[in-house]
């Protein structure tokens, strides 16, 4: 006998497409369909409930972008239909997107209830099990029309830009007009649920994924193929539903033969990856999370078995707030053990540009929720779609409880392929955490035989162990799993041929691996993603916004924490808690790093704004209630964790003279700025040609290359415009040399300079006693595509960069001697980067700038020297065609002659400059620090409300040290406790000397302290 396989494949394929899924569903009768246009934004369930319904039909169109349309579905279920399950069928125009990219609807009952949603891959509503004939049947069914902003071509996807992420004016109810309709209702019937056919597709399509994944001339493979096409000739296509069980008795017995003892074992977890904003705003998310949780509860109902994960509490808090009914069958799933919150964190963060305490909060916040709303300590830290991770987060999740750690992005790489699949990820401090990257390559997985195939095929752990975790379900829109997946997943438990597949929470699988695999390989430092390079520049307004207020916040909590203990003033506990959470939730990872649509950037750029209005409303409360009575002078904050110009560090003090700048003298055709320490030379150009470290006798800059040289590439990735910046950008560069003017000002030099439509203004200053040049720019940005550097040449063979992250620092290699060092061509620090030699360096501060680069150099009498160049601005046009278009304000600095622990300070200076108010007080910090290299990171009353004081710090250098905190108020009891400031045990770290606490720190160690007051 000759058999072809090709020809049974595509046969299996016609069979499944055209006669067999119709089939599910082939005995219906039309429902009757009326609509109502919402004329603005959405609206509650009970207005659309009550809304004016006119009569509408399959065929018509609806939906301008953004718009929502109700529609009512309503029938009789035939009298021959009894005791037959029963479905509605509604396909509201859905195209070949996945799910949760286009239109949407969430399904209700009359009385208000969630049904399930409507999406591209789900269109079918359960009426009842067993009809009873003549039975009334109506639904009502928010319908979201929802553009479709990321365009899929024949291979790839493509990424023009659209003004279509834009806000709506009429939504607001500004005049204009609404919009073409984007959708078309295409089906609304009532349809008898035929599971014979349903089960037969699931048998047909498990087994014909399961050859073509099998190896050419695998036994099992040429048997599954005969048994397919055998049980495709007993099919009767004219009578598929009274054929389907003959056919599947066929196939029964290539189902029933079990896999190897030696499979594959696969966790399969359902999971819905949910963006809390992306290419659709905020408001469209909250819809999304309760579309997705309806289908998962609903989901529950039919397989008891079925396990579903969701991992960002902020959903969760939207779903309680919003929909209650939704998420008080979440809560009832929960207890069930069906329904699981997982990943401990607010919202699924970035990671690179979040700052240190901001993702303490995350934890926080999170881990709170659970605990409060579902009573689930959660123990994983679930952050599959994040663009890297920094170093210091494995000692953040073991403070915060976390054992377990997940994601699947690095597998994103495109020029180093990560070798571990299950590892300890080790910290910058030496934490090290159970961490687990899911071969599948996906966080979206939908069960198919290829990739349970690729599973097993990419897992790099197999002499060690045979277990890996797939997350299944439709994300990123949100949809969730559905029942298909769960009908393969019965077939795959014990499949010959394939990985075992069980549905279990991911606690199982972490626990079964851990006593698996207790030896396994360690990866040291940062999980760098070579990829979406350009997230850490991207909509600089947004990521200003955040740092502005990670650093308010910091400000309202000390000062509020200080005026509650010195004047008893009342700490704002409920309105930092509301801001705190408005904060972390804009820190979600495709909000902060600036690759959302212009609507989700815009809605930002404004909740930032006012985030800092009123906060900078809690700070100066606070100032009022602690500066004393205004007898002419004036009191200085410093809210820096290093003393200032005479003033404490976390405390405040009448000014003294201020230290002033230096003026600038003319020299030739620049300027000379000179204090004493340093001596800048500026150019006719308004280039600095040289900085002289006086005291050292060396020059900073590179001979021949002047330093603050503002560079402009051309910026236009293959894809991903927003979150990419391509190596070749490099390829090309224009220096702008050009100044309209170069000027003395009072305090500085001031540089202008114009090229194409866009304007920057410089001004360059010393201040006396400082070793730093200020820069503090202001740029009218109207490019396009383009990507603006700031260079700094310096004269320094630096073997490493060492870059801030979250609590500490980390070092990067500035050679290329490997691929995995030549990946590393843009990085991230946060508010320093230094570069030096054993003796003497010199560092890049910062207030609003995460995208750095450094390049070796050789000099011409021999030797190497050291560019580091800041990426200010980029010009995206995707997803946001008008990205960070308009003017900017922003600062950095060159500080020479430093240390990396010095750069430590200067960073804080730059983003946390003290504060004059009214008085005459002299505010003493609550605690003080006797050793500079640990670094106070937050002091706040603790969140019960007990009145304890809670003080984090941190070992900013790398080094491991003794120190004493002191409080400067009465001390009653210091406790160590983790994130949510519960007691840690006693590990002998810290003890109680007299009136104050004697710390041991490790390299880089975080610890909170929380010290309660003694009282009177």
């Amino acid at each position: 006998m000759h058999t072809d396989p090709t020809i049974i494949e595509q046969r299996l394929d016609r069979v499944l497409s055209q006669r067999l899924r119709p089939a599910v569903h082939a005995r219906c009768v039309p429902l009757a369909v009326e609509v109502w246009h919402v004329p603005g934004e959405p609206v509650t369930v009970a207005e659309g409930l009550a809304a004016d319904y006119t009569p509408a039909r399959v065929g018509e169109r609806w939906g301008p972008a953004w718009s929502t349309s109700w529609f009512r579905v309503s029938g009789r279920i035939p009298d021959e239909w009894a005791g037959l399950p029963v479905e509605a069928v509604v396909d509201l125009g859905f195209g070949f997107t996945d799910p949760g990219f286009s239109a949407e609807g969430l399904v209700h009952r009359a009385d208000g209830t969630a049904v399930k949603a409507l999406n591209p891959r789900n269109s079918h509503v359960p009426v009842t099990a067993a009809a009873a004939g003549g039975e009334q049947v109506a639904y009502y069914i928010e319908a979201a029309a929802n553009p479709l902003v990321m365009q899929s071509g024949p291979e790839l996807l493509t990424f023009h830009p659209t003004q279509v992420g834009a806000r709506a004016p009429w939504l607001t109810g500004a005049d204009g007009p609404a919009g073409e309709p984007l959708y078309q209702v295409r089906r609304a019937d009532l349809a008898v649920f035929d599971r014979e056919v349903f089960e037969l597709v699931h048998d047909l399509e498990v087994l014909g994924q399961l050859a073509a994944e099998l190896p050419e001339q695998a036994t099992r493979r040429w048997q599954v193929l005969r048994t397919v096409e055998r049980a495709l000739d007993a099919i009767d296509l004219q009578d598929v539903s009274g054929t389907a069980a003959a056919a599947r008795a066929v196939l029964a017995p290539a189902l029933a033969s079990p896999a190897g003892p030696a499979a594959h074992r696969i966790s399969a977890v359902g999971h819905s990856h949910i963006d809390s904003a992306w290419l659709w705003p905020l408001r469209e998310t909250v819809r999304k999370v309760a579309r997705t949780v309806s289908n998962a509860t609903q989901l529950m109902d039919d397989h008891p078995g079925f396990r579903f994960v969701m991992s960002q509490a902020q959903q969760l808090a939207w779903l309680k707030e919003h929909r209650p009914d939704v998420f008080a069958r979440a809560v009832e799933k929960t207890k069930s053990g069906q329904f699981l919150p997982v990943g401990s964190l607010w919202v699924e963060p970035d990671t690179n540009i979040t700052g240190g305490e901001s993702l303490v909060r995350q934890f926080v916040h999170g881990k709170r929720f659970y605990l409060e709303e579902f009573g689930v300590e959660t123990e994983e830290m679930w952050l599959p779609d994040t663009f890297g991770y920094n170093a210091a987060l494995p000692q953040l999740m073991k403070l915060a409880g976390v054992r377990w750690f997940l994601t699947q992005k690095i597998s994103w790489n495109t020029t180093n392929v990560f070798p571990h699949h299950t590892f300890w990820w080790e910290g910058i401090d030496g934490t090290r955490i159970f961490s687990h990257f899911p071969p599948v390559d996906t966080y979206n997985s939908d069960l198919s035989g290829a990739e349970v195939a690729r599973s097993e095929r990419n897992f790099r752990e197999k002499a060690c162990t045979d277990r890996s975790l797939v997350p299944f379900g439709y994300g990123d829109g949100g949809g969730g799993p559905t029942r298909e997946m769960m009908a393969r997943a019965d077939r795959l438990a014990d499949l010959e041929g394939s990985p075992k597949v069980a549905v279990e929470a991911p606690a199982d699988f972490f626990a079964k691996a851990f006593a698996e695999h207790t030896d396994a390989p360690v990866w040291v430092g940062e999980l760098y993603l070579e990829f979406h390079r350009g997230t850490l520049t991207s909509q600089l307004a947004t990521k200003q916004g955040n740092r502005r207020n990670e650093h308010l916040l910091r400000e309202a909590e000390l000062w509020a924490a200080t005026a509650a203990v010195r004047t008893g003033a009342a700490y704002p506990y409920q309105e930092l808690d509301r801001l705190w959470k408005t904060l972390l939730l804009h820190q979600f990872h495709d909000i902060l790093p600036g690759t959302s649509i212009a609507w989700v950037h815009r809605e930002a750029e404004q909740t930032h704004r006012e985030v800092a209005a009123a906060l900078e409303g809690l700070v100066g409360r606070a100032l009022g209630a602690l500066a004393g009575p205004d007898e002419g002078g004036e009191v200085v904050f410093n809210a820096a964790p290093h003393a200032r110009g005479g003033v404490p560090a976390l405390g405040a003090a009448p000014r003294s003279a201020p230290p002033g700048r230096t003026p600038p003298v003319a020299d030739g055709d620049g300027f000379v700025l000179d204090n004493g320490l340093i001596r800048v030379t500026v150019d006719a150009r308004g280039l600095v040609t040289s900085v002289h470290d006086i005291a050292a006798g060396r020059e900073a800059l590179a001979p021949g290359a002047p330093a603050n040289l503002l560079q402009l590439h051309q910026d236009f990735p293959n894809r991903w415009d927003a979150w990419d910046l391509d190596a070749f950008y490099r390829n090309t560069v224009r220096d702008l040399t050009e100044a309209d003017e170069v000027a003395a000002v009072d305090g500085g030099v001031r540089v202008v300079r114009t090229f194409g439509a866009s304007r920057i203004e410089q001004l360059l200053t010393l201040e006396r006693g400082a070793r730093r040049l200020d820069v503090a720019t202001v740029v009218d940005w109207r490019e396009r595509e383009k990507v603006l550097k700031a260079a700094f040449p310096l004269d320094v063979r630096a073997a490493h960069s060492t870059a801030e992250i979250p609590f500490g620092q980390v070092e990067r290699p500035t050679h290329t001697n490997t691929s995995w060092d030549a990946a590393k061509f843009e990085v991230c620090a946060h508010r320093y980067l230094h570069v030096g030699e054993p003796g003497w360096g010199a560092a890049l501060v910062n207030d609003s700038t995460y995208g750095h680069d450094i390049t070796r150099d050789v000099r011409a009498d021999g030797g190497t020297t050291t560019t580091v160049r800041l990426t200010l601005l980029r010009a995206a046009r995707f997803p946001d065609p008008d990205a960070d278009q308009g003017v900017h304000t922003l600062r950095y600095a060159l500080v020479v002659g430093v240390e990396p622990g010095d750069a430590v300070r200067e960073g804080y200076h730059l983003n946390l400059p003290e504060r004059a108010v009214p008085g005459s007080a002299v505010v003493a910090p609550l605690v003080a620090l006797d050793e500079e290299g640990v670094v106070v990171s937050a002091v706040k009353l603790a969140d019960d409300g007990s009145g304890d004081v809670v003080v984090r710090l941190y070992e900013a250098r790398g080094r491991r040290v003794a120190a004493v905190l002191t409080p400067s108020f009465a001390l009653g009891s210091a406790v160590v406790t983790d994130l949510l400031e519960r007691p840690l045990p006693d590990d002998g770290s810290h003890e109680v000397a007299g009136s104050g606490v004697r710390l041991r720190l490790r390299p880089f160690q975080i610890v909170t302290l929380r010290l309660a007051v003694r009282r009177p």
